[in-house]
């Protein structure tokens, strides 16, 4: 049985057509990736004679470069354990959901519909309140008129099943602008996801470099007090003997108390350092105390640090990335925006069957159907269309110069971290002069002191001198290990190896709703 009329059909087809040959087109401009401008090599590296950067290719997994198999170990388990890094990861998991839907709206809808009533017309009741029910046998000159007048009214049974479609053409390229906002949208939160990977490493290696240095520092004062300690020694002998006075006694004292001052405050450093840690990889502060309490020695630096080119850095930096998305994002709005301009046109359908007989239902003579064409033109809407259009355009504007802004900020970021880590490099070569220096000062005048040929006052200021010194050694070397993460930090390397961060357990959030989920 031919349902649709031929002609009908023919436009309809004609019409459909026309609507995937309009649907090529796409208002509002086309993303184009900027293209930062950046200095051929970074500033600070003409001047370097210390640390020794070099442009060359960076290594994403520049921790590594410490040779400490305890904070590749932490690390590792970080990546896994880190709750912030699975909020991020989740995220991304939402962005892709929002992409799915934006897609979702290239295809036709299509819905079904059943249902099943028993109604009553009523026509009598209207009939006898307007003076017509008695006249109809008159009227009509057929007894029977009233007969079937009171069946019609008589309860009955209306049973129907159809199926609804509807498809919006695409015909200005909205859909598609939607879904390209949507796909950098997924990048944003993509690298968004990257760039708290870098955090988090260079986190983990702030954090375990401070434990070390805290407790290097603390190693150092044990051994000045030691040395303080059998200082006093010999001077309460000497003084027991009428060697030394009593003010050269107190004076060691003072000393020895001095040096153990200090100890708390770098003690309190390493049970801080080591409650960081274990948050960072997801655990209870104090769950890796025992792992890591014993005092191991500060990780040595590497020879020369791969810091690549400006031109690699906007790539490479995750922040930087991620503003582009944004820029992606916004230049797709515009054409969105734009698009709302223009009249929309959908095409829909229906078909089902409908008996006052459930049992007739699967007859093709209760079938129904319907189908056509609708446009919908915005003719007035107080502006508001147009401000969308000149807000996108706006925003769009916005991030762009935000982008601009972290491309600076990145390259100030390296600059800064350079200058820094070169400077800790050369304090650290005057100070380890300077200690050497201080060692033989000491050691001559505890001779000279020893032979009576010095007062104690001098053995003890040089006994001083060389402790303050170890300290700043010992503290500029933790710090230039320090300022050397923020480095690799703001090189923005390292998310290149973990890329396959498992998604958390959801059954964390409550009890999974997977099989709740309908169809669509």
């Amino acid at each position: 049985m031919n349902v649709f009329p031929l002609f009908t059909r023919s436009r309809l087809g004609v019409l459909l057509v026309a609507a995937i040959t309009l649907s090529a087109c796409s208002v509002g401009p086309d993303y184009r990736a900027p293209k930062p401008s950046t200095p051929a090599a970074f500033n600070s590296l003409a001047s370097d004679r210390a640390s020794r950067p070099q442009a060359t290719v960076t290594n994403p997994g520049w921790w590594k470069s410490f040779n400490d198999p305890q904070l590749n170990s932490l690390i590792d388990r970080a990546i896994v354990g880190n709750l912030s890094l699975q909020q991020a990861v989740l995220r991304i998991a939402g962005s892709r959901q929002q992409l799915n839907q934006a897609r979702g709206a290239w295809f036709p809808s299509i819905n079904g519909a059943a249902s099943a009533q028993r109604q009553q017309l009523g026509l009598k009741g209207e009939l006898e309140s307007k003076g017509v029910y008695s006249q109809l046998d008159e009227v009509s000159g057929d007894t029977d008129v009233r007969s079937a007048l009171n069946g019609l009214t008589k309860p009955v049974g209306l049973y129907q099943g159809s199926f609804d479609a509807s498809w919006e053409l695409d015909l200005w390229g909205k859909v598609r602008r939607q879904v390209e906002a949507a796909g950098a949208q997924q990048q944003e939160s993509l690298e968004s996801r990257n760039d708290a990977l870098v955090s988090l490493e260079a986190e983990v290696a702030r954090t375990y470099l401070q434990l070390r240095g805290a407790q290097l520092i603390s190693q150092t004062l044990q051994t000045q007090i030691e040395v303080a300690q059998q200082t006093l020694e010999l001077t309460q002998s000497q003084q027991r003997n009428g060697l030394a006075p009593q003010m050269d006694v107190e004076n060691a004292r003072a000393q020895l108390h001095s040096l153990r001052a200090q100890l708390p405050q770098y003690e309190s450093q390493m049970h801080q350092a080591m409650n960081g840690l274990a948050v960072l990889i997801g655990k209870p502060p104090g769950a890796l105390d025992a792992e890591l309490a014993a005092p191991k020695a500060m990780p040595g630096l590497p020879k020369a640090v791969s810091v690549g080119l400006p031109s690699t850095l906007a790539r490479r930096r995750p922040d930087v990335r991620q503003a582009e998305a944004r820029l992606h994002e916004a230049t797709a709005s515009i054409g969105v925006s734009v698009a709302q301009l223009f009249p929309d046109f959908s095409l829909t359908g229906q078909f089902g069957m409908r008996n006052t007989d459930a049992s007739y239902l699967d007859n093709w003579s209760s079938h129904f159907y319907s189908y056509g064409a609708s446009v919908s033109l915005p003719i007035f809407q107080g502006g508001r269309l147009v401000s969308g259009v000149k807000l996108a355009r706006a925003e769009q504007a916005s991030a762009a110069l935000g982008y601009r802004q972290t491309v600076l900020t990145a390259l100030q970021d390296v600059e800064n971290a350079l200058v820094s880590y070169r400077t800790d490099q050369q304090q650290v070569e005057g100070l380890d002069q300077t200690v050497d220096a201080l060692q033989n000062a000491f050691d001559l005048a505890n001779d000279s002191y020893g032979k009576g040929l010095s007062s104690f006052i001098d053995a003890l200021t040089a006994q001083r001198q060389l402790a303050q010194a170890k300290q700043q050694a010992a503290s500029a070397r933790v710090q230039s290990s320090l300022d050397l993460v923020a480095l690799y930090k703001a090189l923005g390397g390292g998310w290149e190896l973990y890329q396959n961060v498992q998604l958390p357990d959801y059954s964390v959030f409550g009890p999974a709703e997977s099989g709740d989920t309908p169809a669509g």
